[in-house]
């Protein structure tokens, strides 16, 4: 969430950033409320500042014998005035609010500037797409043909865009988890969470999923709970309405997690295979840092997840995102994309990372705060997230990088300890 600080003071400046990200923002209930609120409250110190003054003249006048009981009742009057006040002052605290969580984020001033994805920026690049002798196979055709995707089945006990992975499908998968939490947590140095996969709509509200992108949530029944997208949602409210010590930043987690998407507005998109599914692992990477780190530790955490790539041997990119193309609450995205040879066109590279900087944007709306010194006053921290990375993605990249013409597939040397020294997927 915005500061209203900054809207207020800086109003013509933040609609320009705004207006960068492709949003015509009209502020005007913000401001009608915000005037409200300190109007009201000039209002309540008034009348604080003249009960308190009756209170040292009634105080006298007992003293002094003398009769108080019309300055009494002026007090009580006062007292009645100030709680209804109070009572105008919350409301209008409230319209505040909700004007503000449905704002996204300023971007950072590095961002590049365009209105969708063609405006991203290429940072890098690692690694040589393999140059194949047969025509590659998409991912879908491999599992399928090797027995360890099934998607019939999947659709037939759920519905599309869910897939039973069987076999070596399934040892494959949980060797990727345990190879990325082992690499962050023991080289990396992130702590590592197992948090809960359902959670209130405050935590959502926190990381920035709710209001705005309810439609895209799976929501129970009866409790208002909601099944998680992403680990960000529970790591980053790990810390919620908490006052961090003095030298507890930074802090890093790391979380495997099952994530759970309707993917609402995208069907027609990606039919096909695991890319676009409504239930997917990921490993995801959250720090909470104080402000002035944040950005270095921005490019620290895009090496992280980069580095699983490069242990696997998968060709990638690094994009700077747009001011289009960012999501929500970042101020600053980096994506990882790998390179798929079953893209239309002789292979193409698609996102299998978002490395992000909220700067105090979450913290702001999950109340995250710490000091920076033991009698300085609470700041709110800068959170940033990350996938490292999304498993499922790293499972159809090997697929389709590591095929032979046969549909079997070698394994990535960093896999195979996790797989008793395994080398190659083939037919069973």
């Amino acid at each position: 969430m915005l500061d209203a600080k900054l809207v207020r003071e800086n109003l013509g400046a933040v609609q320009a950033r705004l207006r960068d990200r492709g949003l015509a923002q009209d502020f005007g209930e913000f401001l009608a409320a915000d005037e409200g609120r300190r109007r009201v409250l000039t209002e309540v110190e008034q009348l604080k500042h003249r009960r308190n003054t009756v209170s040292e003249e009634v105080g006298r006048r007992k003293k002094a014998g003398e009769d108080a009981s019309p300055l009494i009742a002026e007090m009580r009057a006062a007292g009645d005035q100030i709680r209804a006040l109070d009572d105008e002052v919350r409301r209008h605290e409230e319209r505040i609010q909700q004007c503000l969580l449905t704002v996204p984020n300023l971007p950072h001033a590095s961002v590049p500037v365009g209105a969708d994805s063609g405006g991203n920026a290429e940072v890098r690049r690692w690694g040589q797409p393999r140059q194949f002798e047969f025509p590659p196979k998409p991912h879908w055709e491999i599992g399928e043909a090797l027995g360890i995707l099934d998607f019939e089945r999947a659709s037939r006990m759920a519905q599309a865009r869910f897939t039973v992975l069987r076999g070596l499908g399934a040892r494959l998968e949980r060797a990727l988890i345990n190879f990325m939490l082992d690499l962050h947590t023991k080289e990396h140095g992130y702590t590592e969470i197992f948090p809960p996969l359902l959670v209130n709509a405050a935590a959502m509200t926190g990381t920035g999923q709710l209001p705005k992108f309810a439609e895209d949530l799976f929501k129970t029944q009866d409790e208002s709970l909601y099944l998680i997208p992403t680990a960000e949602v529970p790591v980053t409210n790990l810390h919620r309405e908490e006052i961090l010590p003095p030298g507890t930043l930074p802090l890093s987690y790391v979380a495997f997690t099952p994530c759970f998407r309707r993917e609402a507005g995208s069907y027609g998109k990606d039919t096909r295979g695991l890319i676009r599914q409504h239930q997917f692992n990921k490993v995801e990477l959250v720090k909470f840092v104080e402000p002035a780190r944040s950005y270095e530790a921005l490019e620290q955490m895009t090496r992280d997840a980069e580095t699983v790539l490069q242990r696997l041997g998968l060709p990638y990119r690094v994009v700077a995102l747009c001011t289009g193309d960012m999501g929500f609450s970042a101020a600053k995205t980096y994506d990882l994309e790998v390179w798929l040879p079953s893209q239309t066109g002789g292979g193409g590279y698609r996102e299998i990372s978002s490395i992000s900087n909220c700067e105090a944007f979450q913290a702001r709306r999950a109340s995250i705060r710490y000091r920076p010194a033991p009698k300085a006053p609470a700041e709110y921290a800068h959170t940033l997230n990350g996938s490292g990375v999304a498993v499922g993605r790293a499972f159809l990249a090997i697929l389709e990088n590591y095929q032979d013409p046969d549909s079997s597939v070698r394994i990535p040397e960093a896999l195979r300890p996790y797989l008793d020294g395994l080398e190659r997927i083939g037919k069973s």
